[in-house]
């Protein structure tokens, strides 16, 4: 308790100047730390809304890529920025996953970033070459019954959320299936178009232009409830696993101790410009995300509830990143 006691005195006193600053507020340049590489979703969400909270803030936006870690290097630079309102995170699924799959984190994700917005999610999708007789998950599990270890699955990388599904799946199943783990998305799309893994899984932003174009089959979505644009697509608990989810999602963090009517400002103006209706589609029918769109408190419980599920299976498992 005394060393809880005086971080909270610390945290306060260093916050005590920029909530006096938070009337001023905004001013100077804004940063929203993306950390991943451009053209990744959590970048090209950042770039999508920094014309509107431009305009709405009236300040330059600056969108900053810092990849590597999983995300983590980036969120770590965030943790330890001033909380004055001027530097924000965007983060991906992977950010509930990296307190259990990367020990030498330098920061606390629960303590040392405080939540903003829930963005939205995305049900992750398993697909297969249309060459490969699979046509439903039943049909894998029921191969990889028959013939242990000889069925694998591409993912965009170890310890990646895809790949935490299928060992949950697999495990639920009493299948082992083969990990083939990429550096990326692009790589792992690439070969399973061409046809050199059996499976792959990702988020249905990576895998629908494939699906719609032909060149993957969808096999199960991991929503509780079927995507739209995967209307066809059964979900996994609809496929006898039941209350099975797993989400990709992109929420909006900052370093803790930030002001609550700068954070307050700062969700109101970027959720007023996610509901105009030229951004909301852009993220809706291209990104595949479901808005959200919920507050600090609700980005708390789905992060913590995140990391207890992913942790879990990671440490379970014996899962290690490849980063």
């Amino acid at each position: 308790m005394p060393e809880l006691t005086r971080r909270s005195l610390i945290a306060g006193a260093a916050a005590a100047p920029f909530a006096a600053r938070a009337q001023g507020w905004p001013s100077g340049i804004l940063r929203i730390v993306a950390p991943f590489p451009a053209g990744g979703s959590v970048d090209v969400i950042a770039r999508i809304v920094q014309p509107g909270l431009q305009q709405r803030l009236g300040v330059t936006v600056l969108i900053e890529n810092r990849p590597g870690g999983s995300g983590s290097i980036g969120a770590a630079g965030v943790a330890k920025a001033a909380p004055d309102g001027n530097t924000w995170l965007f983060v991906f699924d992977t950010h509930a996953v990296n307190p259990s799959l990367l020990p030498n984190l330098t920061f606390d994700s629960q303590k040392d970033l405080d939540p903003v917005l829930l963005i939205g999610t995305a049900p992750n999708v398993l697909a297969t070459h249309p060459s490969r007789p699979y046509r439903s998950l039943g049909d894998v599990i029921e191969a990889a019954r028959a013939k242990p270890g000889t069925i694998n699955y591409g993912t965009i990388g170890a310890g990646s959320l895809g790949h935490l599904t299928i060992v949950l799946l697999s495990k639920r199943a009493g299948v082992q299936l083969v990990h083939v783990p990429y550096r990326g998305g692009g790589p792992a799309v690439n070969d399973a178009v061409a046809g050199h893994v059996d499976l792959v899984i990702g988020s249905a932003a990576l895998l629908n232009p494939q699906i719609q174009a032909g060149t993957l089959r969808p096999l199960v979505q991991t929503g509780l409830k079927r995507q739209a644009s995967l209307a066809d697509v059964p979900t996994a608990a609809e496929s006898g696993f039941a209350d099975f989810e797993s989400l990709a999602w992109w929420g909006v963090f900052a370093p803790a101790g930030t002001p609550k009517p700068i954070v307050d400002r700062f969700r109101a103006e970027l959720t007023a410009v996610l509901r105009e209706e030229r951004v909301a589609k852009q993220l809706t029918e291209g990104q595949q995300i479901t808005l959200s769109l919920g507050g600090p408190e609700e980005l708390r419980r789905f992060f913590d509830d995140q990391m207890r599920i992913w942790g879990t299976v990671v440490r379970e498992n014996g899962i290690k990143s490849d980063s």
